[in-house]
C-alpha cells in the first residue's frame, strides 16, 4: 500500500515540471524561432538533437530579452546548455536550415526553466526525512533518469531508422537500375546474335539480271 501511495506522489509531481519538449519539422533554406518566457536569476536547461535529414545539422541561437546571443552554433547535430537568466522577460531559441537548399531536418527541443519543485511534505519537515521520504526521492529522481534515457533511445532509434530507410531505398534504386541494365543489355545481345544468324535469301531481281 506504501508503494503505491509513493508512486502516486511521484507520477504527480512528474505533470508538474515546468518543461517543453517537443519535435518540429524544419523546413529547407528556412529558420524556426521559438519563445520562453523565464524571470531572472531562474536557472534554464536547453537541449536539441537534429534526428532526421541530410547530413543531422542544423544552425541554432539563443537570446535573451535584449536581443543579445547567449549561446550560438553552426551545424551542429547535438548540444545542451545551462545558463541563468539575467533579466526577466522573453527568450528566443532559433534554428536555421538557410545552408540547405534540398533538404529538411527533424529537430527534438527540449527546454527545461527553473528548479523542479520538491516533493509535498518534504520542505515543511524541519528534522530528518523519513525512510519513506528518502525512498520517494529516490523514486523520483529515478523515474526522470528513465525518461530521459527513454528520450534519447527513441531519438537513437530513430535516427537510426531514419538512415536505415534511406538506405534500404538508395540500395533499391540502385538494384533497379543494374536489373534494367542487365535487361537492356540481354535483349541488346538477343539482337546481335540473331542478325549473325539469320539467312538472308537473295533477291529476284539479283537474279533476273544475272
Amino acid at each position: 500500500m506504501n508503494t503505491q501511495i509513493v508512486v502516486f506522489v511521484v507520477a504527480l509531481m512528474m505533470h508538474c515540471i515546468s518543461a517543453v519538449e517537443f519535435t518540429f519539422d524544419l523546413a529547407d533554406n528556412a529558420e524556426d524561432c521559438f519563445y520562453e518566457e523565464i524571470k531572472k536569476n531562474s536557472s534554464a536547461y536547453f537541449e536539441f538533437q537534429v534526428s532526421a535529414g541530410g547530413q543531422l545539422d542544423v544552425d541554432v541561437t539563443l537570446k535573451d530579452p535584449q536581443g543579445k546571443v547567449i549561446y550560438k552554433l553552426e551545424k551542429a547535430t547535438f548540444d545542451s546548455h545551462q545558463f541563468i537568466a539575467e533579466s526577466t522577460g522573453v527568450y528566443t531559441a532559433c534554428f536555421g536550415n538557410q545552408f540547405s537548399a534540398f533538404s529538411h531536418k527533424i529537430v527534438y527541443v527540449d527546454f527545461q526553466v527553473g528548479d523542479e519543485p520538491a516533493l509535498p511534505g518534504v520542505d515543511e519537515h524541519a528534522t530528518v526525512l523519513t525512510q519513506m521520504e528518502t525512498s520517494s526521492q529516490a523514486i523520483h529522481k529515478g523515474l526522470n533518469d528513465i525518461l530521459d534515457a527513454q528520450t534519447h533511445h527513441r531519438l537513437r532509434e530513430a535516427q537510426g531508422r531514419k538512415r536505415a530507410e534511406d538506405l534500404n531505398q538508395r540500395v533499391m534504386v540502385w538494384s533497379s537500375l543494374e536489373t534494367a541494365a542487365v535487361i537492356l543489355i540481354g535483349l541488346v545481345q538477343i539482337m546481335v546474335l540473331r542478325n549473325f544468324f539469320t539467312d538472308r535469301k537473295p533477291s529476284q531481281t539479283h537474279y533476273g539480271r544475272l
